[in-house]
């Protein structure tokens, strides 16, 4: 079967790609475009698309007998495909999940820190040669050993941060899921969005992207967080509202946000860029050698599977 691999992979994934499989290696860091997503369609059995490769009705409806039976994503969102149109199309769509807890937990807690302990303003204000020294009163951030946590979505990413929150830092956790968890630590469900954002020191998106999460961080919910409070996001980009966000760090409506994804990502606004009270990656999320490396294996697992008519072993 003919592969198309959408971005440049690390070298053990290449190397087993070109072993095992009729494969090729897509060589620009860029999305497709809608020609390469059709042309891909057309052409190749398996595609391993990432994200901000979008795969939406139109391009599916673009291809009227694809070729392409399998899109087997690398990473864990896939808001990216509209599953439900590459059904119709009879193309069948897999991810990586598991793979990437760890490192994005981790990244959350990165942002935490930063933005509590006001890491990113003191780092450019040592670079720019500004820093005047030590005083008892330099750059009072908040403390974040005891204080309150609330996860906006209790899956696996989650429960990994809400865990490190809880084992790691004393923190009292509290979350918004559509079920109750059954948790190895102890946490509180919160009766609602709203209510925990008015409860917590910390609120950490974690939820899937997806059209009910969109813009689920909005106006309504920044304004019912304290003052002191800070925002962290994980997940997705477009599950907070930008401009929203903006403001409230414009007018003290909270004390800072960590974000490492972005609604028009990667175009990040000037009016974000220039404020102090917000740290900044570039989607880092997963950004680790060894989880790439694990996350381009669990991709070629996939591949393999459907290759062999197997069960695939992520299907979504």
């Amino acid at each position: 079967m003919k592969v198309l691999i959408a971005r440049p992979m690390t070298a053990e994934i290449e190397v087993r790609a070109r072993r095992d499989f009729d494969v090729e290696i897509r060589e620009s860091n860029t999305p497709l475009t809608v020609s390469e997503m059709t042309h891909a369609l057309q052409t190749f059995d398996i595609v391993v698309p990432t994200l901000g490769d979008r795969f939406n009705a139109d391009v599916f409806a673009a291809v009227a007998a694809p070729q392409c039976k399998l899109l087997a994503n690398f990473g864990v969102g896939y808001n990216h495909i509209d599953v439900s149109a590459a059904r119709d199309a009879g193309i069948q769509v897999t991810n990586t999940p598991g793979a990437v807890t760890d490192a994005t937990a981790d990244i959350a807690m990165t942002l935490i820190l930063m933005s509590a302990r006001r890491a990113g303003e003191g780092e450019r204000l040592v670079r720019a040669g500004e820093w005047s020294g030590w005083h008892p009163t330099q750059m009072l951030g908040q403390h974040v050993t005891g204080k309150s946590v609330g996860i906006v979505g209790m899956g696996r990413i989650g429960q990994a941060i809400a865990r490190r929150c809880h084992f790691g830092f004393g923190m009292d956790v509290c979350y918004v899921a559509r079920s109750e968890k059954d948790l190895d630590f102890e946490a509180t469900r919160a009766p609602d969005l709203t209510a925990m954002a008015g409860m917590v020191d910390i609120l950490v998106v974690a939820v899937p992207g997806a059209p009910e999460t969109y813009h689920l961080i909005n106006a309504d919910i920044l304004q019912s967080m304290k003052p002191s409070a800070h925002l962290i996001n994980i997940a997705r980009g477009e599950i907070v509202e930008e401009s929203a966000l903006v403001q409230a760090l414009e007018t003290g409506g909270i004390a800072g946000a960590g974000l490492d994804v972005y609604e028009f990502e990667p175009a990040v606004p000037e009016s974000l860029r220039s404020l102090d009270n917000v740290t900044l990656l570039p989607h880092l999320g997963t950004a680790t050698a060894e989880v790439r490396t694990n996350m381009g294996h669990m991709a070629l697992d996939n591949v393999d599977a459907f290759s062999k008519g197997l069960a695939l072993p992520n299907p979504v």
